[in-house]
C-alpha cells in the first residue's frame, strides 16, 4: 500500500497544494510550525479516524474558510484507489472510488497508516483509556466490523449511564436495567476477546523488537487486562461473567450514576523485565516501548492485509540515538514512510521542504 499523491485545500495552514510522494522514505523538514504535522494528519485522516493530535474537525479548516477538502489516490487492494474528505459545518464526508459514504467507518480499512508521534509516549505515562484506545484504533484497522461492535458498546453503554442516572428519581425504570445490561455483556464480549486475542500476538512482536532495540538487556511483555478470563473462556462464558459483574454492581451503580464495571475499564498492561513501565520505566525505556508497540501494530497490520501499511514518523527520529534509527529504519525497509523533521541530514529517496505551510518542489 503507498501513496500516489494528495491534495490540500484550505486544510489548517497548508498552502492549497498537490504532494507526490515516493514508494519509499519520503522526510519532510523545515523549521517548528511551518505545517510538517498539518501534513502527517492530513495523512492519517484518509483511515477514518480523528486527528491523533485530539483535534476538533473545526481546527482542521484554514482561519477564515469554511470547509477543507482532501484527496488521495493511492494503491491498495492490487489497485489503483482514491478517496475524498471534506470537512467543514462540524462534521466530515468521504468518497471513496468516486462512491460517496454516508458514515466515516464505512472507510475503515480501505487505506491504513500507522502514525508514531512524541506525544504517543501517553500511552505508557496515561491511564487506561488511552492504551484502550491504541488497541481499538489498530483493531478498526484490521477489522472495520470491528468499529461497528465498539460503536454499538459506547452507544449502549451510554444509554444505560442515562437510565442510572434517572432512576433515582425514577424508581420504576430499576426494572429496565436488566435490558441493558443484556445488550452491554453481549456486545461487551465480543470486544473483549477481539482485544485479548490482538494482545496476545502484539505482544509476541513488540517483545521481539525491543529486544532489538535494547540488545536482548530488557524484555517487554504485553497483556490485556480484563474483569473476565478471556483465554479460558468462549464468548458465550465471557458474556455472562460480564452480565454476572453488572448486576452484582447495580446498586453501586445507582448510586454513583455511571457503570463501574466492563470492557471500558480494561487496560492493557505494560512491563519490562516484570515491572510496570508505567512507574518503573525510564523515559528512554518508555520510548522504546512505544516504538517497539508501534513496529508491532506496522507488522500486525501488513500481516492481516497481505501488504504493508503507510508510516507516518511525526518528529520521532530525533528523539532516538543513532543505533535506535537505524534499527527502526532498516525495520521500515520495504514500506512506505513520511518522516517529519528540522533538519534535512536523513537519506531518503525524497526530500521536501515546509516553509509557512508551503510544499517546496523535490529535491535531488
Amino acid at each position: 500500500m503507498y501513496i500516489q499523491k494528495i491534495s490540500f485545500e484550505n486544510y489548517r495552514n497548508l498552502k492549497n497544494n498537490l504532494f507526490i510522494p515516493s514508494q519509499g522514505i519520503n522526510v519532510i523538514y523545515g523549521d517548528n510550525a511551518q505545517g510538517k504535522t498539518n501534513l502527517i494528519e492530513a495523512i492519517w485522516l484518509f483511515t477514518g479516524g480523528r486527528s491523533f493530535r485530539g483535534a476538533r474537525d473545526q481546527e482542521l479548516v484554514a482561519f477564515g474558510k469554511k470547509y477543507a477538502k482532501l484527496t488521495l489516490k493511492f494503491y491498495a487492494g492490487e489497485r489503483e484507489q482514491s478517496m475524498e474528505l471534506l470537512i467543514g459545518g462540524g462534521k466530515r464526508s468521504a468518497v471513496l472510488n468516486d462512491v460517496p459514504k454516508s458514515a466515516l467507518s464505512q472507510i475503515i480499512g480501505s487505506f491504513c497508516c500507522v502514525v508514531f508521534s512524541p506525544d504517543h509516549l501517553t500511552l505508557v505515562k496515561n491511564g487506561p483509556e488511552e492504551r484502550r484506545s491504541f488497541i481499538d484504533a489498530a483493531l478498526c484497522q484490521i477489522k472495520p466490523s470491528y468499529a461497528h461492535h465498539l460503536s454499538r458498546y459506547k452507544r449502549i453503554l451510554n444509554e444505560r449511564n442515562a437510565l442510572l442516572k434517572d432512576i433515582p428519581r425514577h424508581r420504576e425504570l430499576e426494572d429496565m436495567i436488566d435490558i441493558w445490561d443484556e445488550r452491554l455483556s453481549s456486545v461487551g464480549a465480543v470486544v473483549a476477546m477481539e482485544r485479548y486475542q490482538y494482545t496476545n500476538k502484539l505482544s509476541e512482536l513488540a517483545h521481539s523488537f525491543y529486544d532489538g532495540i535494547s540488545s536482548g538487556k530488557e524484555a517487554l511483555a504485553l497483556s490485556y487486562k480484563t474483569g473476565c478470563d478471556c483465554e479460558s473462556m468462549n464468548y458465550e462464558e465471557i458474556r455472562e461473567k460480564l452480565m454476572t459483574s453488572l448486576k452484582k454492581r447495580q446498586t453501586d451503580d445507582i448510586y454513583c450514576g455511571y457503570t463501574t464495571v466492563g470492557v471500558h475499564r480494561d487496560d492493557l498492561n505494560i512491563r519490562i523485565n516484570g515491572k510496570e513501565a508505567r512507574s518503573f520505566g525510564s523515559q528512554g525505556q518508555q520510548r522504546s516501548v512505544v516504538l517497539s508497540m508501534k513496529l508491532a501494530e506496522a507488522a500486525l497490520l501488513g500481516t492481516e492485509k497481505n501488504e504493508q501499511p503507510v508510516i507516518l514518523l511525526d518528529d520521532v527520529l530525533s528523539e532516538l540515538d543513532h543505533s535506535r534509527q537505524q534499527y527502526l529504519l532498516k525495520k521500515l525497509s520495504g514500506m512506505q514512510v513520511f518522516i517529519t523533521c528540522c533538519e534535512k541530514e536523513i537519506d531518503a529517496e525524497n526530500k521536501v521542504r515546509i516553509q509557512n505551510g508551503a510544499i517546496s518542489a523535490m529535491e535531488e
